[in-house]
């Protein structure tokens, strides 16, 4: 096994979709949370307004 097989199947560990509390799932989690926070900023951007507004939830 040479060092770029060992890599790839590190990183295909580390971004497989696994159920449950373990260091996989928070990593989506915390990349789900990057792309809800960057789309709150561009509707903030864009609309002029906050995002409860933009939904008009209030």
């Amino acid at each position: 096994m040479t060092s770029s097989t060992k890599v790839t199947s590190l990183q295909e560990k580390r971004n497989a979709w696994i159920w449950g509390f373990t260091p996989q799932a928070e990593i989506w989690n915390g990349r789900l949370a990057m792309i809800g926070f960057v789309a709150a900023l561009l509707i903030e951007v864009v609309s002029g307004q906050g995002v409860l507004h933009f939904w008009n939830l209030i």
